[in-house]
């Protein structure tokens, strides 16, 4: 039996769902229903149930963006930071494997290759550096497990969301029967808040960079064989290989989406809901290495090809919807 903790939340539906496709019997927690913060009764149910592995997709990433949490540090660093080590001293004592979804979120930039030298370049919206990657790809390489984080509260600035997933990781990676999963920014065919497509259709000033991506059931199909095949336990970037600029995939959206599939492209303005603080943030535009993962035998698809896959069937779901077909 399995626990999945956050069952409501993004990544949780996505869990459960394909933990029901896949026949197993699990337990669908949430702090409604169940309050696993409390070390005691987290602990006591663990003891009770014994389940054979438990899944930690609860977390706390700001309404309508991360930028939230920068006026929520409490519930931020509560949920992020201290409740993962709530987890991992109950799995410790209780000696239950476990799986906690982290973020990319905790790096900037990528390592940048030229002239015989290696350099980080924290900033990928310079104009210089896309142009640099769009002539020269090869010169650049993703973080890879073993880099320490380079956006925390070791390595500021940083957004405070940012900062407590990498203070998580640095409480718990030590206990050797945790998977880590660092899933990058997002993406699937239905139009949700956290959905990157989602956000670049809706806001005008999403910032442009040049992004590694996770198709949500891809990360989480990535998830679950790991602990199937018994995979090494540790941490474990796990992204659709390859990556893309807002650019790149504006002009895939336009390719693929017509005016009857959701909102207009930059219909809201950043600054009236989607970066309402007005917070100075530096943007984590990022790039993951995902050699690790694709070692163990796991693949994942192209970037390019999951998002091309995303944008037909979000297509397809508009256009069914437009003519009267679905859900009464």
């Amino acid at each position: 039996m399995i626990l999945l903790l956050g069952a409501t939340g993004y990544m949780g539906q996505a869990f459960a769902t394909e933990l029901r496709r896949r026949g197993y019997n699990f337990i669908p927690l949430t702090r409604q229903a169940f309050d696993y913060t409390s070390f005691d009764l987290l602990f006591d149910y663990v003891r009770k149930m014994r389940p054979e592995f438990i899944i930690n997709a609860a977390g706390y990433v700001g309404k309508p963006n991360e930028e939230t949490c920068e006026l929520e540090h409490g519930e931020t660093l509560f949920a992020n930071t201290f409740l993962p080590q709530t987890i991992e001293k109950v799995c410790s004592m209780t000696n239950t494997p476990w799986g906690h979804i982290s973020s990319g979120n905790i790096y900037c930039g990528a390592k940048v290759f030229q002239n015989r030298e290696k350099r980080i370049v924290r900033d990928l919206q310079q104009s210089e550096i896309q142009e640099l990657h769009a002539s020269h790809p090869e010169m650049f390489f993703g973080f890879t497990e073993w880099d320490e984080p380079n956006y925390s509260f070791r390595c500021a600035p940083c957004s405070f969301y940012s900062g407590s997933k990498a203070l998580a990781e640095e409480s718990i990676r030590n206990n050797k029967q945790t998977y880590i999963w660092r899933p990058a920014l997002p993406f699937n065919e239905r139009d949700e808040r956290r959905n990157f497509i989602s956000r670049v259709k809706r806001y005008s000033g999403v910032r442009d960079g040049i992004h590694s991506l996770s198709h949500l059931e891809d990360f989480v199909t990535a998830c679950l064989e790991l602990w199937e095949r018994q995979s090494p336990y540790g941490i474990y970037n796990i992204a659709n290989p390859g990556v893309i600029t807002r650019g790149q995939l504006l002009d895939m959206m336009a390719r693929n989406l017509d005016s009857g599939s959701g909102y207009e492209f930059g219909k809201e303005k950043d600054t009236d809901r989607y970066y309402r603080l007005g917070t100075e943030l530096p943007q984590a535009s990022y790039i993951l290495d995902v050699s690790k993962l694709l070692a163990t035998g796991i693949r994942m698809r192209p970037v390019r090809a999951a998002l091309q896959d995303s944008l037909r069937k979000w297509q397809a779901a508009a256009t069914l919807e437009m003519a009267g077909v679905g859900d009464n």
